[in-house]
């Protein structure tokens, strides 16, 4: 089996475990990035839209009041049958949900009007493959929006970065830096329009929990925040409190693109 096989069983795996809890998860139920969706878009009643790796769900229920419809995608079966329940509960009738791969979108050329993709694409062994399917199913003139966690563009802090998140998460693939996602997008033909970087701060207790099997990883992952150098710790901005941390932030790039055209 080639690794990326292996690391998409991983994925579904952990997902599958944890769906609920992605489905009430505050960090990404809640947001001010999710009403920023529905600004930067400004979707119509007429528009079909493509949610890549749905999770909770929480973009496509977000998305579905402005929308024909939404097609809601993921890797994992049991996170796509929570997030169905979540919708149908919200009364939410014009969102479809289909298990797809990221990197081999089952839809044709040029059908949607939107594609969004937030908070998962660091799970993706080929974000290159992505981008490239993401911008095949769009139509000319459509928009791209990402929301996902960045990485430092220091190639050591980075490093330290993606090592602490896959102590933490095995399912984990890369955090990207910023450079390397315009890059990307370049090289396929989507022109950015607008972007914002933010600082997103995790408490730390429930952010390693969610995706931790035991509490001796638990404690792995935080004695490496711990143990990192003083300018990761600083990147960090470790809130510790007797001798145990508390909270860490880290950065959150959102970016609207456009295929094609002026």
């Amino acid at each position: 089996m080639r690794r990326e096989d292996d690391v998409k069983t991983t994925v579904q795996q952990q997902f599958g475990r944890h769906a609920e809890a992605y489905v009430t998860s505050m960090t990404h139920a809640k947001g001010e990035d999710l009403p920023l969706l529905v600004e930067w878009l400004k979707p119509n009643g007429d528009w079909v839209v493509l949610d890549v790796a749905t999770g909770g769900g929480h973009v496509a229920k977000t998305l579905a009041p402005h929308c024909r419809f939404v097609v809601a995608t993921d890797l994992t079966v049991p996170m796509l049958e929570a997030a169905a329940r979540a919708h149908r509960e919200a009364g939410l009738a014009n969102i479809v949900h289909v298990q797809a791969d990221a990197e081999q979108l089952p839809f044709l050329s040029e059908s949607f009007d939107a594609v969004c993709c937030r908070i998962a694409a660091h799970h993706f062994p080929d974000p290159a493959a992505f981008v490239r399917e993401a911008c095949r199913v769009l139509r000319s003139g459509g928009l791209f929006l990402l929301i996902d966690n960045v990485a430092p563009e220091e190639p050591e802090l980075a490093a330290i970065v993606n090592r602490v998140e896959t102590l933490r998460d095995i399912s984990h693939v890369r955090c990207l830096p910023v450079a390397e996602w315009r890059g990307l997008f370049q090289e396929n033909g989507l022109r950015e329009l607008q972007d914002r970087l933010r600082r997103k701060r995790f408490p730390f207790p429930q952010w390693v929990a969610r995706t931790a099997s035991s509490k001796e990883q638990e404690e792995a992952v935080e004695r490496c925040l711990m143990d990192a150098p003083q300018a990761m710790k600083a990147y960090w901005n470790l809130d510790v409190q007797d001798g145990r941390v508390q909270s860490h932030q880290i950065d959150e790039w959102m970016v609207l693109c456009k295929k094609g055209g002026e």
